[in-house]
């Protein structure tokens, strides 16, 4: 799956205590950004789309692994060592 950056431009005092105080609560920023961000993706985006692009990426995942036919052709071309 292919990543983008989003920037956001914030006042650096306010994210200065933004962190400060997630700290003390053990929170990350990041995490709590990615989870509004996936809110937002599952608000706005018609379910229909959100199905698509997960067979699609479930798809190129397939795509990248390996086939079991192609394993074992490798596993047999391996000598294996016997014990005596």
């Amino acid at each position: 799956m292919k990543k983008d950056i989003v920037r956001v431009d914030f006042n650096a005092e306010k994210l200065r205590a933004i962190n400060l105080y997630m700290e003390k609560k053990e929170l990350d920023l990041e995490d709590e950004l990615m989870d509004q961000l996936q809110k937002q993706y599952e608000k706005y985006v018609p379910a229909n789309v959100r199905e698509y692009i997960d067979e699609k990426q479930e798809d190129e995942k397939k795509k990248r692994r390996p086939k079991k036919s192609a394993e074992k052709q490798v596993n047999a071309n391996i000598p294996s060592i016997k014990e005596e």
